[in-house]
């Protein structure tokens, strides 16, 4: 084998392992609430009683049917089973991992943390988040998918004129949103 062809093939394996690698630490399973519960009981809590904790439930027939009928849906449909609405309903739909159905994946009903703060399967491995690793930083967390704060880019993929109960005038007003919190914004245990 001539040295050009070495060259060639040892750089193509070069950029296949890399390209693996890549995809790899872009692919983190989803996990649940209840999973990001055990560590964040005090933002678990507040969240909780949130509209998004709850919006998959407001997909049910007869819930919140005078704002159905207002954006012209019918109240009486249900709606739980419509990708258009389970999209913005649930956790990570249309995702690997992600929010299937009501039967398979219960956990991911709802607006969850990972939608906010990415898929938490890598996050909450040995290695990066347990009580024999207490000295992970931010860098660590967000190397294996978690996003500390949130971006309005992940926030209009659902909040904007595409929602039935919006009018074509509507902004999304991320900075507000921020300042008002999601959830309760308590110091945690461990800093990241």
């Amino acid at each position: 084998m001539n040295t050009f062809l070495k060259i060639l093939l040892g750089t193509a394996a070069i950029v296949m392992v890399v390209s693996g690698a890549a995809s790899a630490s872009d692919e983190h399973a989803y996990i649940g609430s209840k999973n990001c519960k055990k560590c964040h009981i005090k933002q678990w809590k507040s969240w909780s009683e949130t509209k998004m904790a709850q919006s998959f439930e407001t997909l049910r027939p007869g819930q919140r049917a005078e704002q159905k009928t207002a954006a012209g849906l019918d109240p009486d449909k249900d709606y739980t089973t419509d990708p258009e609405c389970v999209r913005c309903h649930t956790t990570g739909f249309g995702s690997e991992g992600g929010f299937v159905d009501e039967a398979s994946t219960p956990d991911l009903m709802g607006v969850g943390c990972e939608v906010c703060h990415g898929a938490g399967g890598t996050y909450v491995a040995d290695e990066y988040m347990s009580i024999k690793n207490k000295d992970y930083k931010r860098a660590d967390i967000e190397a294996v998918g978690s996003i500390f704060p949130p971006t309005n880019d992940q926030c209009v993929g659902c909040h904007n004129t595409d929602s039935p109960f919006v009018g074509d005038d509507y902004v999304f007003d991320f900075e507000q949103r921020k300042a008002d919190g999601t959830h309760e914004n308590t110091p945690l245990k461990y800093e990241h």
